[in-house]
């Protein structure tokens, strides 16, 4: 055999793998195993357990809250009623001082040497400390002789000619009004000028 021939031996021999390697089918890829994704997936029993126990959950949290909401809610007007039996206990003993002042006064007046004009001073002393005290905690007296009415802060209780007092203005106070921080707590009875009387009224 020559060269020639043995080199084309060789190259049929090459073409008739290269052949049998191209009719070879592909290997199919495999497919992917089931078996343990169908075992993690719950069933619908699991499913229902497992929702029963959440709503379950749920439900004893809401329980928790409306139970602690209520118990704030006892504790705020527990507090209330103790804010409002007690708010004046402040207000209270600082009048004591007043108070034992005027049973002092008293005291004094039952004397058989009593003086009355060292009573009348004792008693406006008292009367001085117990409206200094209310100032203290925001009372404001409300006087207004010689003022223009207010109708937010004065009763008008009826009306007189003056020829001193302009017409419009309190001409006087038959009892002082109060308010307690800004808010009226009595309007001060008044008697209001009519202006200076006229000829048939001089009359």
């Amino acid at each position: 055999m020559t060269s020639q021939q043995s080199k084309e031996s060789t190259e049929k021999n090459s073409n008739t793998a290269e052949a049998t390697v191209e009719e070879k089918p592909a290997t199919a890829p495999a497919e992917p195993k089931t078996e343990s994704a169908e075992k993690s997936a719950p069933s619908l029993e699991e499913q229902l357990a497992a929702a029963k126990a959440e709503t379950a959950a749920h439900y004893d949290r809401y329980v928790r809250a409306m139970a602690d909401h209520e118990n704030f809610r006892k504790r705020v007007a527990r507090e209330k009623d103790e804010l409002r039996q007690y708010a004046a206990s402040r207000v209270l003993e600082d009048l004591l001082p007043a108070l034992d002042n005027l049973g002092l006064g008293l005291a004094a007046a039952d004397q058989p040497n009593a003086d009355v004009k060292t009573l009348r001073e004792g008693v406006a002393m008292v009367q001085t400390q117990l409206k200094s005290t209310l100032e203290q905690h925001g009372l404001k007296e409300i006087n207004p002789v010689g003022q223009a009415f207010d109708a937010h802060q004065h009763e008008a209780l009826s009306q007189q000619p003056s020829a001193e007092v302009a017409e419009g203005n309190v001409l006087n106070v038959i009892r002082v009004g109060y308010s307690l921080n800004g808010r009226l707590l009595r309007p001060a009875s008044v008697v209001v000028s009519s202006g200076a009387p006229n000829a048939e009224e001089k009359k």
